[in-house]
Order: structure tokens, then C-alpha cells, then sequence
């Protein structure tokens, strides 16, 4: 069976008719063993009461600092940086504050938007003036301007005023471009190759000659391709995108590419080609074999040649272009590329090339949509020089990248004309050191190049990808040096730019193996593994790991982009499917996998603040919920599905998850639901939720708190998703601690149990137990595979042993990122960032670090969309130093694991009387204090830890 998780996002609140704490936050941000009485003034301090928000407001005002004014920077559009072919009419824009002042708030904004630089540079918005806007709202601020319409290309910059309502001065200038919005806006033909019986084939190669006689003020490239393609023009590589347009479910959609060629093109005669590859769309999927959507690859292309006289010219994809086969004859995403370079074709994509002897393309009339990408292209990230080389046969050389990393290999090589060089890919060695491919079961994962004789050659392909840490280079004409291997990394470009570091060398590398994981299976969707015949989007594993992918990357467009494909896949009856793009004979309505469909559109809205995807998803959110119910037998969902999938050593009944899960996505239905004003929705889902609590209780909780399975997971599902009565909060924790104290400190949780197993543990007192965890080296751990030399995130817990060696080659990858979703943990409880679901998008957040376990420091930096957020700990002399950075336009409640207030200080002075900082109340554990945006220094007398 292919592998699947679930993902953990901070589980929904109980909800009642008062207003109390229960109701506002959800239960992981609870701290019943630390601080029980903390919760209702800690609302009153996040400013949930107007009184104490005015307070506050007047507090930072008030905050004495430099002269030096704020600025703006950072202007974005779409959660992009001036976005080429949009196809949204109300974009949503954001900017960040730069100020070195404690305090730093926005007091208004004003934005200006401009249809040429001249009219923006003169403060004239034509487009949109916003007028000065009295508000702090500094990220996801609607464009209400004018209509836009296609192919406009928008200027636009923002002044905002300070927190004693000073103007700053207006930003650089940014843009925005729109993308061909309407369907008559494309002229352009789709064309192929003449088409072929759907076998594996030579990749074609389409060319277009044309001449410009006029000088030329701009020009735009509309692409888009059934399968995948590579764009030149004149010679050059158009674009840095791979496997564009990335995969979509081609039974609905595909998206397109836009590119600003001006400066490509030349008067006189020019020369446009594509390659196109079998990709997602022809060519093998899955195990599913070839042709799941399309037999063959086709493309649509459109050049709009704009001149300095007004006029324009459109050159566009017909049966005027010509076709011949190539070098590349054969290449697929999973079996790999044989490229013979005897059989380039030398200047095809330049002026003046001879293509008498190409054949004529066959022009096609698919019926499907083109849309705007909302998510990041497939690029090239890094380069990974190879570490060593073995021959463990003779001629049989395996170079050994150091890392498990996904993409293709760069070959240099001399030698004669025909000698064919055969590259293999694997994870792992067998014991006698020769590449382990058992596991790829059939994908071939093989690239072969051909010399064509002479010179140094540099090979890499076009259409294909592989998992891997090391290469097989076999027919290589004598031996070759290290050089002649370099691992090429290729994932969807979201910038990686958060970090987590501490005292513990193992737990770091656990970092680094979920980031690789990540970078991995972040390829166009969020695949489960990169290597064997699967490489799909199943759900469990997005929604399971989509808490610690937001912390590590910004994957606000890469899950919106996503989200398009899991509602593309909604069943009618309102089942989400077990993978997205749906492909193939595989299910849909399963617990713990369709729940993605709601569990990922929350984690977007709580890190972005994002409600649009809430109004995106609602309709499809409902309508499972609706499956659930119907679905079910006195609200308990019945047995079926995947369960905690590879969970070790425990068997959680399906029912019991099931139902957990249907509570779990309802309860977080009904807060999004209340997010976009749709209050007797939420009223009715929060009723529900009550419901399926009751009926969770009846049936699978007995009066000793022993849960039906009695499993980890099921204690761990039922205290984070608030499923269990107050009174037996505690004998469940209980029994959790206990079974992992039975186990000698070690887990047993699956896909679906472990991303809330150390949540749970934290959230009910007991955080020592979740650090034992956390650094046990004993099997099954983190630890234990990274001891066995594991650099990224392991499918099972018993991939390989010492005792076994490998598992079963029918599912055992070495890339799969959802065992690693415990790195949300790592960053919330560990460096102590967490978001705030009251105001989300972390316009207010927590920074509550709980040290434990042997650390005696830990850091987490996270690329907030406010600005960089830091938490920092160390602890030395038998103190606590908190290094602490909130951006401005931002507020922070900071817990200090010190319950003397008096006893901490700030920048050397005592913190009850430091600048920014509002002391609000503290138990026998601990104190907290609100602070507005800064950088600020505590120290305290340390705790010990258990």
C-alpha cells in the first residue's frame, strides 16, 4: 500500500455561548500543569477586551526610542515579488516595517497604484489612490482600485504612518503584471508532434522562425504545455523554471507561464523552440503505468511583440511550426533519460537554421482550462559536490553525494565518439556496497548519455528527477575523478529562510533531515517520496506535516496553488480524494487524508492571516464535513481507511481516528467559519462538534480513561483535539506517560499519531516526557535512524536496523518527510515561537520556550509575515538569557520559565520597568509579559528540569 499521513495544526477550541478561554483558544496553546490561572487575563493582555487593547496601544506609544523613522520594504503581491501573469483582479498586497524602535506599530497606511513608473514616480495613483487609511493591517490588504484587465502591467508603492502617527516616507516601487484573462485573449493553437501510439519515445523538439522589423517596447511569452516543456528563444533558455507548467490535475486545468523576453529578442530575424517532455500528463505515474491523462505532449505558445509605435505582433503556436526528434530519446520523470549527443541538433533554436528536413506539427483542441500559477515554480537550488567515490566492482563506480538529496546529476566526461555512459540512482548501500534499488520497485530511475566524441561534455537531462545520495556511474571511459559527479537539487522555489539550532548535535540534524525532506517532496505538490514509482500527493502526508512546512519555508502560494487540486478531486458527494492531483484506482472519504481539505486551508489562514482561503475552500471544507456525517452511524465513523499508517508496535482501532478526525476538522470548520463572518455556521458546526464529542466519549472512553486501543495515538488524538472531559484530561496524560515509560521512553505512533504525540505531552505537563522522546537514540526514534547515518526522514521507523537490516523493498522509502512533523514542536515548544489563532498571521504570537531534556541552548528564527521573528536561549551561571526579536506592526506575549518577576531583568534593568515591556501576571512557574516589536534581552534565575 503507498505510504500516507496526517498532518498536526493546532487543534480547534471547545466552543460555548460565553466568552472564555475555552472558547478562543484552542487547546494546544493551554498550559494546564504551568500555568492554570493564566488564561483569561492572558486574553484580556492579547487584546481581546477593548479596554486592556487601549491600554496596551497607549503602553507602545508611548515606548521612548530613536529619532530614526520607520520604512517600508518588502512590498509583495500574491505572496510574490512583482508577480508576472496574475489572473486575480483583486490582488492582495503586503509590506513590512523597518524600524529599530521598541514599539513600532502602524497607524495608517497609503497606497498608490500606477499604470506607468513616470505616474507613480509623481505621487498620481490613476489606478488606485487609497487615500490615508487608518489602520494597522499591513498584510493581505485588497487592491480596490480600478478594474484590471490582461496583460496590465500595475505600479504601486505604499507610505504608512507610525505609532505616533508620523508619515514614513512612500517604498521603492513594485508591480504587479496580469496574465491573459479571458479565455479569447489566447489566439495561440495547442500543437504536437505527430501523434505516436503513447509509447516512451523521443522527447520532441518545435521550432518557429520570424522576423520584427520595428523597434520593440516590450514582449511577453504565454506558454503552457500538456506535459512539460522547455522554452528557447534565439538561442537562450527562456526562464529558470523545470518541469513547467508542474502538474495539476489535467483533467480540469493546467497552468501557464508568463515571460518578459523584451531584451531577448532582436530586429530582424528571431528564432523561438520548445522541447517537450512526456512529464506528469503522458508519461509514467505512479505505479499506475503511462498515460493517465494525455498519449502524448503538446504545448501552446504565445510571443505578443509590443512596439515603440503602438502596434503589435503576436506570434503563436500553429501548424506553421515544424518538428523533428532530437538527442533525447527517451525521457520520463520516473524511469529516467537516454540522451544520445551525436544526434543534437546544433542552431535549431537560432535564426537562420535550416528545418527543411523537420516535419510539418499537427495542430490539437484539448478541452481544458488555462490558469494563472498561484504557487512557485520547479527550480534549481543548489549545487552538491560529490564527497567520495567507490568501486565496489570492477568498472562499477558509486559516488556518494553525502546527502539524500532530489534532482538529477551533472556528468562530465571525455572520451570517444559512442561510448555510453549509464548513471543509477539509490538512497542507500547494500552491506557489499553497491547501490540499494529494491525500493524503487519500478521505476528505473536510469539515465544513459552518449558521447559525441571530443572535448570535455557536460550532460544534464531535461524531464526527469530521482531520489537519491548516490550514484552508480558505469561505462565511464576510464576512471573518473570526483569532479565528474555533482548532485544538481531541484525542488518548488519557497524560500527556506527560517532556522532551528540547539545545545544537541543529534536533534540538529533532525532539522536538517526534515528541511531536505521537505526540499524533496515539495516538487510542483507535496509528494510522499521522490524516488520509487509513487511520488504522489496523497493528502495524509500534506496534512500531517503542513504545520512544520510553514515554519520552515514560506508555502503560503505552494499550498493555495494545491488547494486548487484537492477541490479539483472532490468527489460530488463531498469525499476528498486520498491524493491530489487524483490519479489512478486510489480512494477518497478517508479519515485522516481527506482531512487535509480542511486541516491545510487552516494552516494557511493561521500563518498568513489568509481568509481568502477560507472563502476559497469553504463550499468543498462543508461539503466533507457533510460526507462525514452522512458517512457515519451515530456520529462514529466506521473502521475503515489506512489508520495510523506504520505506526510500530500499536494498532489504533480505525473508528477511534476516524471519529477524532471528524470532530477535529468540524471544530476547525467552525472557527474559520466565524473568521469570515459566517457566524450561525460556526454556531451550527461548534453544535456538532459537541456532538461528535459525546458521542466520541460513549462509545471509545471508558471510566478508568482507558480510550478503545488504548494506543499512544489515541490518547494523543483525544487530548489535542479536545475530545475528552475536563476530569479525564489528566488520567488519559496519565496513561499516555505511562505506555511510553513501558516502552522504556519510546514511541509508537504512525504517520497520523506523532505529529500530535509530543504536542500532547507538552499541553498536558508532562513536556520532560516529549524531550526524552525527542533525544531517545534507541529504536524505534529520530535518533536511531540518524545514528544509522539517515540525512532525511525515513518512511518507517524500521526502514533499516541493525538487527533486520532492510524492510520490505515493496515500501521503504528514505525520503519521506512525515515521521518529521515533529519539527512544529521543535519550533513552538523548544525555541518557544507559536502563533496566535485569535490573530493569526501572527499579527500577535507567543514566545514560551520550555527548556528541557539535556539542552542547554536552543534558537528558532521564523520569516513571519510581519518580519523576522527570533527566540533565543541559553542557559549559563545558573540563569536563563532570552534573546527575543518581535517585528514591528507586531505584539508578542513572552512567558519567562520564572515564577519571580521581580527576579527577571531586561537589558540589565529590572523587566517590570523595561521600556516595551508590560508585565501581565505570573504562578508558581512562571512570568509573563507583553511587548510590542524589538529586540529585547532577559534574564532569570533558571528552573530545573526534570
Amino acid at each position: 500500500m503507498p505510504s500516507q499521513a496526517h498532518h498536526r495544526t493546532r487543534p480547534a477550541p471547545r466552543a460555548g455561548p460565553a466568552v472564555h478561554h475555552a472558547a478562543i483558544l484552542p487547546s494546544m496553546h493551554r498550559r494546564p500543569s504551568r500555568l492554570p490561572a493564566l488564561d483569561k487575563r492572558k486574553d484580556l493582555a492579547l487584546g481581546r477586551y477593548p479596554a486592556i487593547a487601549a491600554l496596551i496601544g497607549v503602553m507602545f506609544s508611548a515606548v521612548p526610542g530613536s529619532a530614526k523613522a520607520a520604512a517600508v520594504q518588502n512590498l509583495r503581491c500574491e505572496y510574490a515579488d512583482n508577480p508576472v501573469g496574475i489572473d486575480s483582479t483583486q490582488p492582495r498586497l503586503s509590506w513590512m516595517i523597518q524600524s529599530q524602535r521598541r514599539g513600532e506599530r502602524q497607524t495608517g497606511y497609503q497606497i498608490l497604484v500606477a499604470s506607468t513608473p513616470g505616474l507613480l514616480s509623481a505621487g498620481h495613483g490613476d489606478l488606485w489612490n487609497s487615500g490615508r487609511v487608518a489602520s494597522d493591517r499591513s498584510t493581505q490588504v485588497v487592491y480596490s482600485g480600478q478594474p484590471l484587465h490582461s496583460r496590465e502591467r500595475s505600479y504601486w508603492k505604499v507610505r504608512v504612518w507610525d505609532r505616533a502617527g508620523r508619515p514614513t516616507a512612500y517604498s521603492a516601487p513594485a508591480s504587479w503584471e496580469m496574465g491573459l484573462l479571458k479565455p479569447r485573449d489566447w489566439t495561440a493553437s495547442w500543437i504536437s508532434a505527430p501523434p505516436t501510439s503513447g509509447a516512451m519515445g523521443p522527447s520532441p523538439y518545435l521550432r518557429k522562425s520570424f522576423s520584427l522589423g520595428r523597434p520593440i517596447r516590450r514582449a511577453r511569452i504565454y506558454v503552457s504545455a500538456l506535459g512539460l516543456y522547455e522554452l528557447r528563444l534565439n538561442g537562450q533558455r527562456v526562464g529558470r523554471e523545470v518541469f513547467a507548467p508542474g502538474w495539476t490535475d489535467y483533467h480540469h486545468r493546467v497552468d501557464y507561464q508568463v515571460y518578459d523576453v523584451t531584451r531577448m529578442l532582436k530586429p530582424g530575424a528571431n528564432a523561438i523552440g520548445m522541447i517537450l517532455g512526456d512529464g506528469w500528463d503522458a508519461g509514467y505515474v505512479a505505479s499506475f503505468g503511462r498515460n493517465l491523462y494525455g498519449k502524448y505532449p503538446m504545448a501552446i505558445c504565445q510571443l505578443e511583440v509590443e512596439y515603440t509605435d503602438g502596434s503589435r505582433t503576436v506570434i503563436g503556436t500553429d501548424k506553421s511550426w515544424k518538428t523533428a526528434n532530437g538527442p533525447i530519446l527517451q525521457s520520463d520523470m520516473l524511469m529516467g533519460e537516454t540522451y544520445d549527443a551525436r544526434k543534437e541538433l546544433t542552431g535549431w533554436d537560432r535564426p537562420g537554421f535550416d528545418d527543411h528536413g523537420w516535419n510539418p506539427v499537427v495542430a490539437q483542441t484539448p478541452e481544458i482550462e488555462l490558469d494563472a500559477p498561484r504557487g512557485p515554480p520547479v527550480r534549481v537550488e543548489r549545487l552538491m559536490p560529490a564527497r567520495s567515490i567507490t568501486e565496489p566492482k570492477p568498472g562499477a563506480y558509486v559516488f556518494d553525494i553525502g546527502q539524500n538529496m532530489v534532482g538529477w546529476a551533472r556528468l562530465k566526461v571525455k572520451g570517444p565518439r559512442g561510448e555510453k555512459v549509464t548513471l543509477r540512482f539509490a538512497e542507500m548501500l547494500n552491506p557489499d556496497g553497491t547501490i540499494y534499488t529494491a525500493n524503487l520497485r519500478s521505476a528505473r530511475a536510469t539515465d544513459e548519455y552518449v558521447l559525441k566524441g571530443g572535448a570535455t561534455e557536460t550532460y544534464e537531462p531535461h524531464f526527469t528527477y530521482h531520489g537519491f545520495r548516490y550514484v552508480e556511474v558505469t561505462g565511464y571511459p576510464g576512471r573518473p575523478r570526483l569532479s565528474a559527479i555533482t548532485g544538481v537539487v531541484v525542488h518548488s522555489d519557497i524560500p527556506f529562510s527560517s532556522s532551528f539550532d540547539c545545545s544537541n548535535a543529534m536533534v540538529d540534524r533532525l532539522q536538517q533531515n526534515i528541511l531536505w525532506g521537505q526540499r524533496g517532496n515539495f516538487m510542483s505538490v507535496p509528494t510522499d517520496c521522490p524516488q520509487r514509482d509513487e511520488r504522489l500527493g496523497w493528502m495524509g502526508d500534506a496534512e500531517i506535516f503542513a504545520g512544520t512546512a510553514a515554519f520552515n519555508a514560506d508555502v503560503s502560494g505552494f499550498y493555495t496553488q494545491w488547494l486548487g487540486d484537492v477541490r479539483d478531486t472532490q468527489a460530488a458527494d463531498g469525499a476528498y480524494p486520498d491524493v491530489a492531483p487524483r490519479v489512478g484506482p486510489i480512494g477518497a472519504g478517508t479519515a485522516g487524508w481527506g482531512d487535509a481539505g480542511v486541516i491545510v486551508p487552516w494552516t494557511v489562514y493561521l500563518t498568513y492571516g489568509d481568509t481568502r482561503v477560507i472563502r476559497e475552500n469553504y463550499s468543498a471544507m462543508a461539503r466533507w464535513i457533510e460526507y462525514c456525517r452522512q458517512h457515519s452511524g451515530g456520529l462514529l465513523r466506521p473502521a475503515t481507511g489506512y489508520g495510523d499508517w506504520l505506526a510500530i508496535g500499536a494498532d489504533t482501532p480505525k473508528d477511534v481516528l476516524s471519529t477524532a478526525f471528524f470532530a477535529y476538522s468540524d471544530h476547525l470548520l467552525a472557527r474559520m467559519a466565524g473568521a469570515i463572518g459566517r457566524t450561525a455556521d460556526a454556531a451550527k458546526y461548534n453544535d456538532l462538534f459537541h456532538q461528535i464529542r459525546a458521542a466520541f466519549d460513549r462509545a471509545y472512553v471508558g471510566p478508568d480513561g482507558r480510550i478503545k486501543g488504548d494506543t499512544q495515538t489515541d490518547d494523543a488524538l483525544a487530548l489535542e483535539f479536545d475530545l475528552l472531559p475536563a476530569k479525564q484530561r489528566a488520567t488519559v496524560a496519565g496513561r499516555l506517560v505511562e505506555d511510553i515509560r513501558k516502552r522504556g521512553w519510546r514511541l509508537s505512533t504512525g504517520f497520523i499519531g506523532v505529529g500530535h504525540l509530543l504536542p500532547a505531552l507538552t499541553n498536558s505537563g508532562n513536556t520532560s516526557v516529549a524531550y526524552r522522546l525527542l533525544e531517545q537514540t534507541q529504536f524505534p526514534s529520530w535518533g536511531y535512524s540518524i545514528n544509522q547515518g539517515a540525512t532525511t526522514i525515513w518512511e518507517r521507523w524500521d526502514g533499516w536496523t541493525k538487527e533486520h537490516g532492510f524492510q520490505t523493498p515493496a515500501m521503504n522509502s528514505f525520503n519521506h518527510y512525515s515521521l518529521g512533523s515533529v519539527g512544529q514542536w521543535m519550533y513552538e515548544t523548544v525555541a518557544g515561537i507559536a502563533p496566535d489563532p485569535a490573530a493569526p498571521g501572527y499579527r500577535h504570537f507567543f514566545i514560551r520556550p520550555e527548556p528541557g531534556g539535556g539542552l542547554t541552548s536552543a534558537r528558532g528564527a521564523y520569516e513571519s509575515p510581519y518580519g523576522r521573528i527570533e527566540s533565543a536561549w541559553r542557559l549559563k551561571d545558573g540563569r536563563i538569557l532570552m534573546d527575543v526579536m518581535i517585528p514591528p506592526n507586531s505584539t508578542a506575549t513572552v512567558t519567562i520559565p520564572c515564577p519571580q518577576p521581580s527576579a527577571i531583568t531586561e537589558s540589565d534593568k529590572p523587566a517590570r520597568n523595561a521600556n516595551g515591556v508590560h508585565f501581565i501576571l505570573n504562578d508558581d512557574q512562571s512570568s509573563v509579559f507583553e511587548v510590542g516589536s524589538g529586540h529585547y534581552r532577559f534574564s532569570a534565575p533558571a528552573a530545573k528540569h526534570p
